[in-house]
């Protein structure tokens, strides 16, 4: 990750984030191809209330964004997987969506597209907006940053054959042809702006960009988080929720806050819970070597295949390449240490926004698991007890069971765990060792194995306790749109004292 000026922010410090990608404001609002410029208005739980507020282009956009026979298979709309009753994030625990087609399956979870609008452009030494961090890959759109723009991620779902599966543009654009918002899309963009297919193509992802952007339902600020910052009634957090926060931020305990970034942001923004960097965790492959896996990824089964973010293979042919063996890898020695890295680059997928983590049921790039407290324990054990998570081989004496939580359900003594197994071996040196994963930083700022940061012994004690992970949980909680403060405080619960 990175060298951090560790700020235990309070909240008077903060008083001073398929189709489509999305934090901002909620005054939100953009200018249509006609030149008018409005904002949307919100219910409390963020849903439009009045369209005729949204600008011409974002109209259009919310058509096109819930419209199914945008789809290969006329059954598939953005909204299919991007559910506005899920954050805008999948409807299911699905660790990868089904395809137009009914039968080929994804290779990625599914992300929200809450709080995207506020991304700045890839950069490979991006400002951090901490303004303290060095320079890193930071930005762009997807968990690989392939996408520059909003209304280019938009695009690209459309006709990927695994998603929405459009044999191609001429075929997205003849639906907007014929279907029955056509005159409000030449309203919007222009009489003809239908005939040219590239033009139209584009102006598709132009609309529903720009519906994500106006419509206050993408970027709602509705948590109790957002009272709690604004010292705003009902915003008082709970004992376990400020112990949480307190482990959200220390550096010597959950040390999230190091990529989870909640201060002033780009634009204005604020409270995004991401710096838009990208990191390599290690999280477990999603594979059939996990022991009754509901739900692999079919891409996996080939073990020659590796999903490893911003080197490929998904962006090998886009503007932010770093595919191994090119001259963009960017092969060099390394900074810290000056041992040769073959691509820093590979395993690094984009820091995503943690609001409305707490209502999720599929985590990281991989969908590998399924409930925010398993996420949290394997950030804090992943080194010191990798049996958990990790196939492993070999070991003698009795297989002794596994918490609960675990992916591996059981362990054998002495077996060889193949930690960190969907990055091949060459390019783990990338791997975060940053606390609580490893043992953090080294005094010279190095937080990669590469770097010579250090992992937590296997069979060490965690840097976070049992209270630790609940109460982080917690805090997590209060990061969830749609909250509305009781009539009565609790006085008892779970995340109460």
């Amino acid at each position: 990750m990175r060298k951090v000026l560790q700020l235990f922010v309070s909240c008077a410090a903060l008083t001073l984030a398929a189709c489509g990608g999305g934090g901002g404001s909620g005054g939100a609002s953009v200018t249509s191809a006609a030149g008018t410029q409005t904002a949307a208005t919100s219910n409390a739980t963020g849903t439009t209330t009045n369209t005729s507020n949204l600008s011409l282009a974002a109209q259009v956009g919310q058509k096109l964004f819930f419209d199914q026979n945008l789809s290969g298979g006329k059954n598939q709309s953005c909204a299919s997987c991007h559910d506005p009753n899920y954050a805008y994030g999948p409807p299911n625990s699905l660790a990868v969506q089904l395809g137009s087609d009914g039968l080929s399956k994804g290779q990625r979870a599914v992300p929200s597209l809450r709080y995207k609008d506020m991304t700045p452009p890839y950069s490979d030494v991006a400002e951090n907006p901490d303004g303290v961090t060095t320079s890193a890959p930071g930005g762009g759109f997807m968990l690989d940053g392939r996408a520059p723009t909003l209304a280019d991620q938009v695009t690209l779902p459309l006709l990927n054959p695994i998603e929405m599966n459009n044999a191609s543009k001429e075929a997205v654009v003849q639906t907007a042809r014929s279907a029955s918002y056509a005159a409000l899309f030449k309203q919007a963009f222009g009489a003809n702006a239908l005939d040219d297919t590239d033009a139209a193509f584009a102006s598709i992802g132009q609309a529903i960009a720009a519906f994500e952007t106006e419509d206050v339902s993408f970027h709602p600020y509705k948590s109790k988080y957002d009272l709690y910052i604004g010292n705003k009634i009902g915003g008082t957090l709970t004992p376990a929720e400020m112990r949480g926060l307190a482990v959200f931020n220390r550096e010597d305990r959950g040390n999230c806050l190091a990529c989870h970034f909640q201060g002033a942001n780009f634009n204005g923004s604020t409270g995004l819970m991401t710096d838009f960097t990208y990191q390599a965790i290690g999280a477990p492959r999603n594979d059939r070597s996990i022991p009754n896996n509901p739900d692999p990824i079919p891409a996996n089964d080939d073990p020659s295949y590796f999903d490893m973010g911003l080197c490929g293979p998904a962006n090998d042919d886009s503007y932010n390449s770093h595919k191994p063996g090119t001259p963009k890898a960017g092969a060099a020695p390394d900074p810290f240490t000056g041992a040769n890295n073959p691509n820093p680059y590979c395993g690094r997928f984009k820091v995503p926004t943690l609001r409305n983590a707490a209502s999720r049921s599929v985590f990281f790039h991989n969908g590998i698991f399924h409930a925010l407290e398993q996420v949290v324990r394997f950030y804090n054990t992943r080194d010191t007890n990798p049996e958990y998570w990790y196939p492993s081989s070999g070991g003698t004496g009795t297989a002794t069971a596994n918490p609960p939580y675990a992916l591996q359900p059981t362990s054998v003594p002495g077996a060889t765990v193949d930690k960190f197994n969907d990055l091949p071996a060459m390019y783990r040196g990338n791997i975060d060792e940053e606390a609580p994963l490893g043992q953090g930083q080294t005094d010279a700022g190095g937080s990669t194995a590469l770097n010579g940061a250090q992992p937590r012994p296997a069979g060490s004690t965690p840097q976070l306790s049992e209270q630790d992970i609940k109460d982080l949980v917690c805090f997590l909680g209060v990061l969830s749109d749609g909250y509305q403060p009781p009539a009565e405080a609790p006085t008892g619960g779970t995340c109460v004292n």
